[in-house]
This record gives C-alpha cells, sequence and structure tokens, in this order.
C-alpha cells in the first residue's frame, strides 16, 4: 500500500500552474503539428495535387524491402563512427593540453573554438574540398612528389575525415568541461611515483573520465548520423547515399515530391536518433560512479611538464592550422581568384577583388546577409525569454514545470532535415502562405534550438541563491515582479551569452532552412550550398570570408562575455 508521502508527491506532480499550462500549450503547438504531419504523411499516398490519400502501409514496405536503404543505413553507422573517433581523438589531445598543463597561449585554444562555431559548415566542407579535391595543393604536391594524385575525397573516408575535424571544436570545448571537474590530485601522485606525464593521461586522466569520454563519443556519434552538409556536399558526389541525403532528394526533387517515402526515411531516422539519445542519457546517469570532486580543498591544477610545453604549444598550433587556419586560407586565396585551378605559381600573377565588389552592389547576395542576421536575431530574440521563464519555472520546481522541461527538450530528438521535412509538411498545409518564408524559417529554428536556449539559461538560474527571491516575496512583490526585478537582472549575463549562441548556431545551418526558404528569402548557408552546386567557387570564397569576418565579431563578443560571467561553455 502506498505511503501518505508517496501520495502526496505524486499529487503534487499531477499539479500545474496556470503559467506552467500556458507555455506547455504554445510549446505543443509549435512541436506537435510537425510531428504528426510527418507521421500521417509517412502513412498515406501522395495524390498527384499533392494532397493525402488512402491509408497505407506501402511506404515502410518499399523502404525495408529495398536494398539502397540498408546501404544508406550501412553507410550511415559507418560514416558516424569513424567521424566520431576521428573527432573524439583530435578533441581529446587538445583538451588534455589545455587543461592539464602549463602550455603557453592555451587559452586563446578557446577562442579559436567559439570563433569556428560561427563558421557556417557548408563552407567549412567547401573549404576542405578545395583543398583536398581533385585540383587542390594536397593532391597537386602528391602529384609533383609521386607522379598521381591518389586522395580521391569523394569517399566515405574523406566524408569521415572532413566530419571529425570539423567536430574537433566542439568535443574539445565538452572535453575541456569533463577534465575540468576531474581532482587531478590523483594524476600529481601518480607523476610523483615515478610514472611520465603520457602514462598518467591514459592510465588515471582518461580512466577517470570514463563516463565523460563514452557520453561524448555518442553525442558525437549522434550529431554525425543527422549531419547533413557532408553527405550532400561530398557523398553525393561519390555516389555514397546517407539516410539524411535520401530524406532531402526524395522531398526535394523538380518533380512530384514523394512524401511518403521521405516522410517514412525521416520517421526511422527519428527513431534511430531519439533511441541513441536515450542510451546517451541513460549513460550519462552513471557518471557518478567515477566522482572526484569533494569538498576537502578541491581546486583545479595544472601540471608543470618543462621543455615538453613547447612541443605541446606546436601541437596547438598545427591543430589550430588543420581545423581552421588551412581552411581559411584556402577560401581567402580562392576569393581573389577570377576562377579556381588550384594553388599554382601562375594563380597568384591573377588576384582580383572583383568577387568582394559583387557583394557591395545591391543584389541577392547581400540580401542573403540581410536575411541570415534578420534569421538570427529574430531566432534567438522568441528563444531566450521562453527559455529563461521556461528554466526558472523549473529550475524552482514550480508545480507541473517537470513537464513543461521535457516539452522543451523534446526537439532535441529531431535531427535537422527531418524538422525541416516536418515543417515542410506544415506550411504547405497551411491555409496560411507561410512556405517560402522567413517567418516559417524562424518559426522552425526556434522550435530546433530551443533546448539551447532553455540549458543555457537553467544553468544561470542554478547560480541565483534561493534567499534573493525568498526576500523579495517577503517584502510583498508577487512572483511575476519577482522574475522580472531580480531573477533577469541577475541572469543578464547568461541571457546575452544565450542569444549569441542561438544566433551563431541558427546562422550556420543550411539542413533546416535549404527546405523552407524560397525566393527572396535566401540566407547565407543556402546561398553557400547554391553557389557550389553551380560551380562558382570563388563567389563563395568571397561571400564565405566576408562572412567569417562579422562572425568572427560576433563569437568573440560571446566568448568574453562567457569568460566575464564565469559561464562554462
Amino acid at each position: 500500500m502506498p505511503s501518505k508521502d508517496t501520495g502526496r508527491a505524486r499529487r503534487s506532480r499531477l499539479r500545474f500552474s496556470p503559467l506552467v499550462v500556458l507555455l506547455c500549450a504554445i510549446l505543443l503547438a509549435l512541436i506537435l503539428p510537425p510531428s504528426l504531419f510527418l507521421l500521417d504523411v509517412s502513412l498515406h499516398n501522395t495524390n498527384p495535387d499533392g494532397s493525402l490519400g488512402a491509408f497505407t502501409f506501402a511506404h515502410y514496405n518499399q523502404l525495408f524491402a529495398s536494398r539502397f536503404f540498408l546501404s544508406s543505413l550501412a553507410n550511415t553507422a559507418i560514416y558516424a563512427i569513424g567521424s566520431a573517433i576521428i573527432s573524439i581523438l583530435f578533441g581529446t589531445v587538445q583538451a588534455l593540453i589545455v587543461e592539464r598543463t602549463n602550455t603557453p597561449g592555451r587559452s586563446w585554444v578557446f577562442l579559436g573554438a567559439v570563433i569556428s562555431l560561427g563558421i557556417p559548415h557548408v563552407l567549412y566542407v567547401v573549404a576542405w574540398l578545395l583543398m583536398l579535391g581533385r585540383a587542390g595543393p594536397f593532391n597537386t604536391l602528391l602529384a609533383a612528389w609521386f607522379g598521381a594524385a591518389p586522395v580521391n575525397i569523394y569517399s566515405l573516408w574523406g566524408m569521415m575525415l572532413i566530419e571529425g575535424i570539423g567536430f574537433t571544436p566542439l568535443v574539445f570545448m565538452m572535453m575541456s568541461s569533463v577534465l575540468r571537474s576531474i581532482d587531478p590530485s590523483f594524476e600529481e601522485a601518480s607523476m610523483m611515483s615515478g610514472a611520465r606525464p603520457i602514462s598518467t593521461f591514459w592510465k588515471i586522466t582518461l580512466r577517470m573520465g570514463l563516463p565523460g569520454v563514452l557520453a561524448l563519443l555518442l553525442l558525437v556519434f549522434i550529431r554525425s548520423f543527422e549531419a547533413f552538409e557532408v553527405p550532400a556536399l561530398v557523398g553525393l558526389a561519390g555516389n555514397i547515399n546517407v539516410l539524411t541525403t535520401d530524406i532531402y532528394q526524395s522531398s526535394h526533387t523538380t518533380g512530384m515530391p514523394d512524401y511518403g517515402e521521405s516522410g517514412a526515411y525521416a520517421i526511422c531516422l527519428l527513431l534511430a536518433v531519439a533511441l541513441l539519445l536515450a542510451w546517451y542519457n541513460r549513460l550519462s546517469k552513471h557518471a557518478h560512479r567515477y566522482q572526484t570532486v569533494t569538498g576537502k580543498g578541491y581546486r583545479p591544477r595544472v601540471m608543470d611538464i618543462g621543455r615538453w610545453r613547447y612541443a605541446t604549444a606546436t601541437v596547438l598550433v598545427a591543430m589550430f592550422m588543420l581545423v581552421t587556419g588551412l581552411p581559411v586560407l584556402i577560401l581567402l586565396f580562392t576569393s581573389l581568384q577570377p576562377f579556381y585551378e588550384g594553388v599554382t605559381a601562375g594563380a597568384f600573377a591573377r588576384w582580383t577583388l572583383a568577387n568582394y565588389a559583387q557583394f557591395l552592389r545591391p543584389g541577392a547576395f547581400r540580401d542573403s546577409i540581410l536575411n541570415t542576421f534578420i534569421l538570427g536575431a529574430a531566432t534567438a530574440t522568441l528563444i531566450v525569454p521562453v527559455g529563461a521563464l521556461c528554466a526558472w519555472l523549473a529550475a524552482r520546481r514550480k508545480p507541473g514545470a517537470w513537464l513543461l522541461d521535457q516539452i522543451a527538450t523534446a526537439p532535441l530528438v529531431f535531427p535537422a532535415i527531418v524538422l525541416g521535412v516536418a515543417f515542410l509538411y506544415v506550411f504547405v498545409n497551411l491555409p496560411l502562405p507561410l512556405y517560402g518564408t522567413l517567418i516559417s524559417v524562424i518559426i522552425a529554428s526556434s522550435v530546433r534550438y530551443m533546448p539551447y536556449g532553455l540549458r543555457y539559461a537553467y544553468a544561470g538560474v542554478l547560480q541565483i541563491h534561493n534567499d534573493l527571491e525568498d526576500a523579495s516575496t517577503a517584502s510583498g512583490a508577487g512572483q511575476a515582479t519577482t522574475f522580472r526585478r531580480i531573477v533577469l537582472p541577475l541572469l543578464a549575463g547568461s541571457l546575452v551569452s544565450s542569444w549569441l549562441l542561438i544566433f551563431l548556431l541558427s546562422v550556420q545551418a543550411v539542413s533546416l532552412p535549404l527546405l523552407l526558404v524560397g525566393p527572396g528569402t535566401e540566407v547565407v548557408a543556402v546561398t553557400l550550398f547554391d553557389l557550389w552546386q553551380n560551380g562558382q567557387a570563388t563567389e563563395l570564397a568571397a561571400m564565405g570570408m566576408i562572412w567569417v569576418a562579422l562572425m568572427t565579431v560576433v563569437s568573440a563578443a560571446f566568448y568574453f562575455l562567457t569568460r566575464r560571467y564565469r559561464i562554462s561553455i
């Protein structure tokens, strides 16, 4: 028989404040329609006029019976595993050097990692294609040495390499957070016993951080599993299909799109990501078994590695060049060329600023930059206040706020390409003419990045002591006044950083707006994608360099704000 305390706790969870109910209704109105439309279209035939026909399981039957589906699934798994391993290796090495050694200049690695957040992934992929492509400097050098150009970047291993290097800054930042929470006294004891630094890192540091490493490996695997830019730009050119490109091709054709097929693909990818995220959450919950930080005088320290610090500094510089420096340099070189035919002696005599001049004139290029700023600013402005309110209600355990927390984090399950397809169905079938407008992209982006705004604000709320709010309540202020006069001012630093982070994430995405934008509403990432598809490499590079310069300013502001308010990134 359940105890009185158990019954009281159960009744408490079923109580909902009016504000929580209102917020839950708003979030459900944004999340449920695309989910239901996606499921509905996968279970119906599509009529010639685009409407849904009879109920059927034919799309799923065709999908599972097709050898192309199994081939795409296998390619997706191999690609995701390889990308995750490469990024974990590179990111962990960087994090170990920065967090555990006295390497000079190590703090600047964080700034470089944050700046990489503002570079559209499609631009990063193009830079590596220019570098490692058939006319790229790498193959040119190999051809001069060996008489042949053996590197074929349009392959599965090429996809894994580009995606793995691209995820390195994210892995570095998250791995740094893991290492920062491990008591270094165990490592010091190991070195005092005569162990070398490398042996200590391998046997002590990585073993204590094993849950974090495994959880991070799984998280990067999930993000690679749902990635779109590398499979679209590299895989399709090499006749290598994965699930995300199958979804894109079936829903974005010149003829009649096969909504049923793309819906079935999207549901399968959605279920796969949901299962992987559930596994990730379960793995993260067992991290307490490896807790080493206590209240007994713990403070993070770094180890003096003597002369080795110059070698580790060289490693950091080399990794910065690999991850950021070389891609930006090849883009800069290409942007100054009238046409791209590789890095040759003759190319240095053909430098021109004509590609940049195009963007100073009114037209589609300049409009796409303006549209992108509007998209990023509107998305961040919509998410931040709602995320702050939801985070405050959840952190202070207001009645029913547990459900609000679950609903607000639900979009994490949706891969970007799947969410794009889902909102495509919604906007096409709405009586309002939203499809092809910038508003449609803003709505979809707000749903996509809501969990990020919530988690960032949640961390800030936890730093505010309850006594401050209790004092406000004791003085006669209501909850609304307390939130507006006490909580929001104290959250200002976290909210500004959250705004900048969401801005950076939303402006670099390509798979979400690619299916939703129309003529006159293109954004930078989609314009870059189209330029590459049209073979306009030099114009793409010029536009990319302008955008990198703009985003470097925003990224630097985000970095210094997080440092100013001591917010973990």
